[in-house]
């Protein structure tokens, strides 16, 4: 009897547990605005190898911030160039350093926050009850500030800080920085549709983001949004055309994947079906390439967009208009084929090395896999809610779960699972790269070099500082990595990874139905 009053008594306190959790995440998202978003259904059991993994990546942003810092965290990071924008009478004193430089690069900038902005949107209440949430909203508020202030009027968005060939000559900490930096612009006689699409595609879903719980500035960055997508497309051109200088940084092949990804994350935003008709009519049939599976990156957004038009053709009512448009199913069949090129059991699969990492370019090679085990995560959960569990891929059939089990395949890699024994994300498990490229991190906190402190660069010495959350570029095509500060095309991070790598391990952090519509 004592036996079976004390299972009683143990039941009864699991249950209670249990409905304390429950408690614990629908308080969280209530607290977070209890809207359409991240995603109805209470997270399942949150895995903390992804949970540390994602404490870690978070934590580059705090390293690559720029500006006043507030609440700063890391201790070797001080303010740095406060008088960004002065020339110009604007405040572009924040955002964020592109990579192990001190270069303010806005496509590639506005990109990491479309990214950080649509890992929220899906997975907040994951990060909630990972305790992360905070943490992404505070680097994507810092972006965002600057993108707001780089964008004074209708037809002028301020694109870039700094000199690039003169910062790439200079070894310093950001906070001695004494050298000029001037501002690049767009306007309609130079024109962007490139960089000005991908951050109107980061104004609206930041606005997404900011809606339940800041109506004003959500509202505020939408109309940016919408100001800078009627620019780019009336003013069309490539920016790396009107500045070539700067094709050798962050070239941009084409502006027109641009056009179609901001029209797609504004349709989200505003539910103006004129934005749909614009990535589906004409624009869409010229600039999509629909029918050919391609990589996503900073620089091509098709893929991206495929998937986040999938969305609506999962989730739209069978007897609507939209489930009926032939181009938006075009659009769910390219998807689909990314995916079928994604699964090494696939026909269709493409190159992966003997550890097990897709491989699709030398320089930066964990970006692409990133990118893409990313959208394999979304896209499974996708199929998921909607109840479609079957992937074709030729004669062959996938589920939700082996696309999970793709993107898994790829963040473990990342964290350590491969030849090299190596995490490719400082700061996370016993062995991580300790001379990362990277300007701050290589240089005392207390030691003032001017430009000219290659002495650091050139040193076989570790890191005094740890760059904490960096994702590093990667392996080569055999697996393997060297860990040399002057080795760039390997051991250098970028913010862009960073956003890329944490939206993966947020996909990764639980299991649950997503919201069926972002807005």
């Amino acid at each position: 009897m004592a036996n079976c009053v004390r299972c009683c008594c143990w039941l009864l306190v699991l249950a209670l547990m249990a409905l304390a959790v429950t408690a614990a995440v629908v308080f969280v998202r209530y607290k977070n605005g209890g809207q359409g978003f991240p995603f109805p259904g209470v997270p399942g059991a949150v895995d903390h190898k992804y949970t540390d993994a994602l404490g870690v990546a978070l934590q580059f942003f705090q390293v690559q911030k720029s500006g006043k810092l507030v609440n700063n965290t890391i201790h070797w990071r001080g303010d740095s160039a406060l008088d960004d924008g002065k020339e110009a009478g604007l405040d572009l004193s924040k955002g964020m350093y592109d990579a192990g430089d001190h270069m303010k690069f806005g496509f590639p900038m506005a990109f990491t926050a479309t990214m950080l902005s649509w890992s929220i949107l899906e997975y907040g209440d994951a990060m909630s009850a990972a305790d992360q949430r905070d943490s992404a909203m505070d680097a994507l508020h810092w972006i965002m500030d600057y993108l707001v202030n780089a964008h004074p009027s209708d037809d002028v968005l301020y694109i870039q800080v700094g000199d690039p060939k003169a910062d790439h000559k200079c070894w310093e900490r950001p906070e001695k920085m004494a050298e000029k930096r001037p501002l690049t612009k767009i306007t309609p006689k130079s024109p962007g549709s490139d960089v000005a699409a991908e951050t109107a595609a980061a104004m609206a879903a930041a606005s997404l983001v900011y809606k339940p719980t800041n109506a004003t500035y959500a509202s505020s960055l939408l109309d940016h949004g919408e100001r800078l997508f009627a620019f780019a497309d009336k003013h069309r051109g490539s920016y790396t055309r009107t500045f070539p200088e700067l094709s050798a940084y962050y070239n941009s092949t084409t502006y027109q994947d641009e056009l179609l990804w901001a029209a797609s994350w504004l349709y989200h935003a505003t539910g103006n079906h004129s934005y749909l008709a614009y990535a589906t009519g004409k624009n869409g049939k010229d600039f999509a390439d629909l029918g050919n599976p391609r990589y996503f990156s900073w620089d091509d957004k098709r893929a991206g967009t495929e998937v986040l038009l999938s969305r609506v053709s999962f989730f739209a009512s069978q007897e609507s208009d939209v489930a009926q448009d032939n181009v938006l199913g075009q659009y769910k069949q390219t998807a689909d084929a990314v995916m079928c090129i994604l699964l090494p059991d696939s026909e269709t699969a493409a190159f992966r090395t003997e550890g097990g990492l897709l491989y699709v370019a030398e320089w930066n090679s964990l970006q692409h896999p990133v990118a893409s085990a990313f959208l394999a995560a979304v896209y499974s959960d996708y199929m998921l809610t909607s109840g479609k569990t079957e992937l074709s891929c030729g004669g062959q059939s996938f589920s939700p779960a082996d696309l999970r089990k793709f993107a898994k395949s790829q963040a473990d890699y990342v964290l350590g699972s491969n030849p090299m024994k190596i995490s490719y994300l400082v700061g996370y498990g016993d062995r991580y790269p300790q001379r990362v490229h990277h300007r701050g991190a290589s240089i005392p906190a207390d030691v003032d070099t001017g430009c000219d402190g290659h002495k650091w660069l050139e040193s076989s010495k570790d890191n005094p500082n740890v760059a904490t959350g960096a994702l590093v570029g990667g392996p080569f095509k055999n697996d393997t990595f060297s860990d040399k500060r002057d080795n760039v095309m390997q051991n250098e991070a970028t913010t862009y990874n960073s956003a890329l790598v944490a939206g993966l391990l947020s996909a990764l952090l639980s299991t649950s139905s997503l919201a069926k519509s972002l807005s």
